[in-house]
């Protein structure tokens, strides 16, 4: 019989770029779909220029853009 404690399963945080998707969403007050459409439009672009876009045409702070960039390329792949 074991005497270790059983450990409870626990929700995994969000790690890396998706960490900051509740904030983005509060914040902007849409959800992160229409972030990554709105990404559709920036073919071609390096991933600055995304960022840069982001945060000219939707007044988006930089690590907010860049979380949203990150992870939409990443996921690309």
């Amino acid at each position: 019989m074991s005497t270790e404690t059983p450990r409870m399963a626990t929700p995994s945080k969000p790690q890396g770029p998706a960490s900051y998707f509740p904030s983005i969403e509060k914040k902007y007050g849409k959800p992160m779909a229409h972030w990554f459409d709105a990404l559709q439009s920036c073919k071609g672009m390096k991933h600055m220029e995304m960022v840069a876009w982001l945060k000219s045409e939707h007044s988006m702070g930089h690590g907010h853009a860049n979380a949203i960039v990150a992870h939409w390329l990443a996921a690309k792949k």
